[in-house]
């Protein structure tokens, strides 16, 4: 008889992360359903995502990570036809209930994207701008404080400290999405959405990317998209897998990437599929 073959899990740097049992619920999604008109992106997901931690999600292109991202501060408000059942709840208020406010809800949660998006405006106006358009600050001291304390929380001010007047498309790419991350931060939100942050980036400005997203989980919750399983190891406290519009199995990252519970993870993350 022929032996069963046993998982052998492939060698990920996995990272020593925070507690796992001492961290309460920040999100909670109950039997999630998402429809792009009749097509149905998401199928009855439920998952609590812990607060000041990070969360990765990963699986397969088209496989759903990104839709669900976009669902926890209601991007995907701004696409015709779509729809959404079950429930998302922050701090136990329902983001999807009659009279939720919008606004506020993505002034709390702050999105980063794939592609670096700058303005063509200065660096300064970059950082600024969420704090003007919400009139957040009552003086130009107040303006400027909170813009230097984004660009050292997103680790960029000793870069640009002396070029704030300059356009912040004459960084480099790496700079340009930390920029990104620094106006996301100006305003000062609870939970940070990043899709694929690093995908477009020189493995140095990635290194500093993940170094940014592990220091930033002091403050903020995190919820990470990413296709790079490497970096889903090194900066993730709980990793989440999905295929084909389905959540299979949410789990600790080191688990996860060592002895996961579900074969088609291990399928997965073993390189038989994906």
């Amino acid at each position: 008889m022929t032996p069963q073959a046993t998982f052998t899990a492939p060698k990920f740097e996995v990272k020593s992360h925070a507690s796992l049992r001492s961290a309460a619920t920040k999100i909670a999604v109950e039997h999630l359903n998402f429809f792009y008109g009749k097509t149905q992106a998401l199928k009855d997901i439920s998952i609590e995502i812990p607060e000041r931690q990070v969360m990765a999600f990963i699986g397969p292109s088209g496989c759903g990570k990104t839709t669900f991202l976009r669902t926890l501060n209601r991007m995907n408000d701004v696409i015709p036809g779509t729809r959404v059942e079950g429930k998302i709840t922050i701090d136990s208020d329902d983001i999807y209930a009659a009279g939720a406010d919008v606004v506020d809800l993505r002034r709390k949660v702050g999105m980063v994207f794939q592609k670096s998006n700058p303005f063509p405006k200065s660096i300064f106006d970059n950082v600024a701008y969420g704090l003007k358009i919400n009139r957040v600050t009552s003086s130009r001291s107040e303006l400027e404080g909170r813009v230097e304390e984004a660009l050292k929380d997103a680790a960029l001010w000793n870069e640009v400290k002396d070029r704030l007047k300059s356009s912040a498309l004459g960084l480099s790419g790496g700079q340009q999405q930390r920029l990104c991350i620094a106006r996301a931060l100006a305003i000062r939100p609870e939970v940070i959405l990043m899709d694929e942050p690093a995908s477009a980036l020189d493995p140095i400005a990635t290194s500093k990317i993940e170094e940014l997203i592990v220091d930033l989980k002091k403050q903020y919750t995190i919820v990470i998209v990413t296709h790079n399983m490497q970096q889903a190891a090194r900066v993730s406290d709980l990793t989440a897998f999905f295929l084909l519009g389905k959540l299979i199995e949410v789990n600790s990252t080191e688990k996860m990437f060592t002895a996961p519970n579900e074969k088609l993870t291990e399928d997965y993350i073993t390189g038989r599929f994906g």
